[in-house]
């Protein structure tokens, strides 16, 4: 057969066979087009999945039993409600407050009000985002800022706080409301994948003294070991 003829014969015979089998058959250089490799198919292919650690802890405490009787005592002497008021959440493994109120009237000497709360943060690890620890210690780092900007703030302090958790940073300051001159003290301290804020003020009202702001920040820091205490034993077991 000619040689033109052969090679008519051999393209139609390839045009005959089934889709999925024409990758097989020769082109007119001689060589297969299933030979061809998709540029960049085998680096893709290689390309690990990223991944990261593993969150250290998967649940919260109830935030209203975070503190002991004693506790509670000691801060809000005339507390309202010792069972503490609890914040709404959609999620009690992610996010959890709780907050107490006292006023202890005194009389000729005025009142003195008290007020605590207690919130807990726990961040889960996320491929797309970072670990768990990651997002807890930006959180952290956010809620110090966000303390330290109060508005209406004055003498802002920050001083770390030893023995709380991973860290933890206790900023006081003073704040003038509805003619009452309040002390503040706000404790964040991150334990692994959780950050747990501390909220504890105080004001002398009609007439009484001012609390002692140091009395005020060592009874927050020693709260917020005990609420740290509390989110770590909740994961054990």
């Amino acid at each position: 057969m000619h040689r033109s003829a052969k090679r008519l014969a051999s393209l139609l015979t390839c045009a005959a066979v089934p889709v999925l089998l024409v990758a097989g058959c020769s082109g007119s250089d001689g060589k297969s087009s299933g030979d061809s490799t998709p540029s960049g198919s085998s680096s893709a292919a290689s390309s690990p999945s990223p991944t990261v650690a593993a969150a250290k802890f998967k649940k919260l405490p109830n935030p209203c039993e975070a503190f002991s009787k004693g506790t509670i005592d000691k801060l809000l002497p005339k507390v309202k409600d010792a069972a503490g008021s609890q914040g709404k959440s959609t999620d009690t493994t992610t996010r959890g407050a709780c907050s107490w109120s006292s006023s202890d009237d005194q009389g000729v000497d005025g009142t003195q009000f008290r007020w605590l709360d207690v919130a807990f943060q726990r961040y889960d690890s996320d491929p797309t985002i970072g670990s768990g620890e990651k997002r807890a210690t930006d959180f952290y780092t956010q809620q110090v800022n966000d303390a330290k900007a109060t508005q209406g703030a004055k003498k802002v302090a920050a001083v770390p706080t030893a023995d709380t958790g991973d860290a933890a940073t206790a900023i006081s300051y003073d704040v003038s409301k509805e003619d009452n001159d309040f002390k503040n003290t706000t404790i964040v301290a991150r334990t692994a994948n959780i950050v747990v804020t501390v909220n504890y003020n105080g004001a002398g009202m009609a007439g009484a003294d001012t609390p002692n702001g140091n009395d005020l920040l060592k009874a927050a820091q020693a709260a917020a070991k005990e609420a740290v205490t509390a989110a770590t034993k909740a994961n054990q077991g």
